[in-house]
């Protein structure tokens, strides 16, 4: 597990990120132009989109209907969790809907982590999980970015809206047809009709030089997170103890869920991974163009700085005993 762990914080996409957390701290005169940035935010919803709609199309819907209502059930249930506990700490708006969408989503790299885990344990997990992994990087994000929409509708942080606010029309046009989701969700059902057909023209851009231009990605989101990193101090301990308290609730929770849909051990451990995990691609890709406001050094900070190594050290071993428990 020490290797499995070393492997992927000394990866590219870490390293990147910390070169531009430093050049921010060192006042490098390295920038990101506006419309490059936006670039790479557009680039990856649809790369993370099309990936999981080709996934998917492999699947029957009978076949993966428990497992997706289940998927679905975290994605909404976390983020208002998540927002529930930002307000314990009195955290701002847009700084809590951040969290709420980075740790309602997920991480892909965690998830290679547990398979890998799985793989050296030989315990054996449905195929149809990597289809599960993209499907839910979405719904924390739209419930996430629904509930900015309401709360700021009202005027009002310190109350949870009522079902009424939630499902007024506006909110939900300005919701689900917001570039983030329309590009998210549009692409995951382009690539989920298409399937293998879509491969020939979609491989060499948003599949084969997916892993480089992250990189880029992270290179920018890391210098934004240095810029704002003094911000991070307002709510110090409170936050790094919500890093590691979260993954484990929520990886506890995505654990029972796998268990109730009929998973086997392996893919029980790989709900609990994948509800415990953090976004650090996905839910920012979103959170910068939809919620600029948002300070990438809380929400990035603790997904890639605690909540990560966490998953990669404690929580993996600990969803699959929990999961070994239910069995």
């Amino acid at each position: 597990m020490t290797e499995i762990m070393i492997q992927n914080i000394a990866s590219p996409m870490v390293f990147f990120f910390v070169l531009g957390v430093i050049a921010a701290i060192c006042k490098s005169d390295l920038k990101f132009p506006k419309g490059l940035s936006e670039g790479l935010s557009i680039y990856l919803l649809i790369a993370i989109g099309i990936k999981g709609g080709i996934e998917l199309s492999h699947y029957s819907i009978p076949l993966v209907l428990g497992p997706i209502t289940g998927a679905m059930f975290i994605g909404v249930i976390t983020p208002l969790i998540t927002l529930l506990m930002m307000k314990v700490i009195k955290m701002d708006l847009k700084n809590a809907i951040g969290l709420s969408a980075t740790y309602g989503s997920i991480s892909i790299v965690t998830y290679g982590a547990a398979i890998s885990f799985l793989e050296s344990s030989g315990t054996t997990y449905e195929g149809f999980m990597n289809a599960l992994v993209v499907l839910m990087e979405s719904p924390a994000i739209l419930v996430s970015l629904l509930l900015l929409k309401v709360l700021e509708r009202k005027g009002n942080d310190e109350s949870l809206p009522s079902s009424g606010n939630l499902f007024n029309k506006e909110i939900l046009r300005e919701s689900l047809f917001g570039k983030s989701i329309l590009l998210l969700v549009g692409s995951l059902f382009i690539g989920s009709v298409l399937g293998e057909r879509a491969l020939p023209t979609v491989k060499p851009l948003f599949l084969d030089l997916y892993s480089s231009i992250l990189i880029l990605f992270l290179l920018n989101m890391g210098l934004m997170a240095g810029e704002r990193l003094h911000e991070v101090k307002k709510h110090g301990f409170p936050l790094v103890l919500f890093a590691v308290f979260a993954p484990v609730l929520f990886g506890g929770l995505g654990v029972v869920v796998g268990h109730l849909t009929g998973l086997s051990l392996g893919g029980t451990t790989l709900m609990g991974v994948l509800a415990g995990s953090a976004s650090y691609i996905a839910a920012p890709a979103a959170l910068k163009t939809s919620v600029p406001e948002a300070n990438p050094s809380i929400y990035l900070g603790l997904s890639l700085g605690v909540t990560f190594p966490f998953n990669l050290v404690i929580g993996i071993p600990v969803y699959f005993e929990m999961a070994k428990w239910m069995q």
